[in-house]
């Protein structure tokens, strides 16, 4: 799907949605299970993070200064972004693999802490959901600002080791300590930001994911929906 800019959608419009919220920090298994459990409720899945990432792409490819806010933020208002499971095309560029690259990595913590680029994106995330009629949606607000009415909001976490192995295996880096430590600073500039910091939502239930599989993590999330 092409996004332009949609008007704001209320969030008592997304209350009667099929919305599974998932949230966690990086390497919890957000997006594995996520798309697991999708493909399990025959429902939508959208990554959210995805599409910081996309808005981090399209300023770093425009030269634009990241410490201007306001030209970020008209980046992230004017880009053309096509998001599905196995692509990311931002204005017409194939981003797939760049969004996961180190120089977006480095650069998205910084975008995904400017309001007026969480506004524009969240506006874009309710309509992706109200077009679709609900989804799995996974992010690090999803439960606490963009879906608060979610029929279920999970919170998944895992031991600092693992989430850094896991992480390191995601990106080939042999380097699991370098690996941690952007991990660490990931966690605090998400925890630690003023817009939509990551945390627990109210109602949400948090899993720990260390030591169990991709399909007990979905059983229990299963579980929880019956």
């Amino acid at each position: 799907m092409t996004w332009p800019h949609y008007v704001v959608g209320e969030t008592e419009r997304m209350s009667g949605l099929e919305v599974i919220a998932i949230d966690g920090p990086a390497g919890s298994g957000k997006t594995t299970i996520a798309r697991a459990l999708a493909d399990r409720l025959e429902l939508a899945y959208l990554d959210t993070g995805a599409m910081y990432r996309a808005v981090a792409f399209a300023a770093l490819r425009a030269g634009t200064d990241l410490g201007d806010e306001v030209a970020v933020a008209r980046t992230a208002r004017d880009m053309v972004l096509h998001l599905d499971r196995t692509s990311c095309v931002v204005d017409g560029v194939d981003a797939t693999l760049a969004i996961r690259g180190p120089e977006v990595t480095s650069a998205v913590s910084v975008v995904a802490a400017m309001v007026d680029v969480r506004v524009e994106l969240v506006e874009r995330q309710r309509n992706w959901v109200g077009e679709r009629g609900g989804g799995v949606v996974e992010g690090r607000d999803i439960g606490s600002v963009v879906f608060p009415e979610a029929r279920l909001k999970v919170y998944l976490t895992a031991s600092p080791e693992v989430r850094a192995r896991r992480r390191a295996g995601e990106t080939g880096d042999v380097d699991v300590a370098a690996v941690a430590a952007d991990i660490r600073r990931r966690d605090a500039a998400d925890s630690g930001r003023e817009a939509s910091p990551l945390v627990e939502a109210d109602g949400s239930v948090t899993l720990d994911t260390s030591e169990l599989t991709v399909d007990e993590v979905v059983e229990a999330i299963v579980a929880l929906l019956r």
